[in-house]
């Protein structure tokens, strides 16, 4: 399995998606299945909400053009998922969202198995949905050992950085808009080691939007 991660704090920025009310946000593969973290990221590394929230620059990537290119990229980015795992604030967003919508985007997250790391939610709604509340790096792992395909993380910026601090993060996907925005929450804060990664993919759509990505060396 492999665990990617994609970045904003809240929902998705698909081409599906632009005008859902989830448009809020921003995954790997290892062994059996692969973490993987898929972010839109500013120039100076900020993730959060790059297509909404209460933020001072929300919608930050909505003012540039991905084009057909980068929207399709992550459209089959998306549908490649076997399993999403999402922090709470995501999986709230989420999960008020997309149940309202129909297509091949929607009907992949309403019916795929979905992983929200929460203490306080006991009863969740959204269809397949699963809570991690106690040891989230063993949970975690256990989940790569089980699943056979992709792991994505949207959004759930505290989630990626501990599962990037324990080696639990395979491949980052990287949408680098060009915009230096001088404030707000960064894809990577400090940690307890040096890890090494290697570029397997890089690509440029739309108003020259980097698509970069990176893989655990020796993974």
């Amino acid at each position: 399995m492999r665990v990617t991660c994609e970045t904003g704090s809240t929902g998705v920025c698909f081409a599906e998606a632009r005008s859902h009310p989830a448009s809020k946000g921003n995954e790997e593969e290892v062994g059996g299945g692969q973490d993987r973290s898929h972010r839109f990221i500013s120039l100076d590394g900020v993730v959060e909400a790059p297509g909404g929230e209460d933020f001072k620059h929300r919608n930050w990537s909505f003012a540039f053009d991905r084009g057909e290119d980068g929207d399709q990229f992550k459209l089959d980015e998306a549908l490649a998922a076997e399993v999403l795992l999402i922090g709470r604030r995501t999986y709230e967003s989420f999960a008020d969202a997309w149940p309202k919508y129909t297509g091949p985007l929607a009907d992949k997250y309403n019916s795929m198995p979905k992983y929200v790391v929460s203490s306080t939610l006991t009863d969740p709604q959204w269809n397949n949905t699963h809570v991690i509340a106690g040891d989230v790096v063993g949970e975690v792992t256990k989940l790569k050992e089980q699943v056979d395909g992709e792991i994505q993380i949207p959004g759930s910026i505290r989630l990626v950085q501990e599962l990037i601090e324990n080696d639990l993060v395979d491949e980052i996907h990287l949408m680098t808009f060009p915009v230096i925005l001088g404030t707000g929450r960064r894809l990577l804060g400090e940690t307890t080691d040096k890890t090494t990664w290697k570029l397997t993919e890089s690509r440029t759509v739309g108003e020259g939007i980097p698509i970069t990505i990176f893989q655990q060396a020796g993974r």
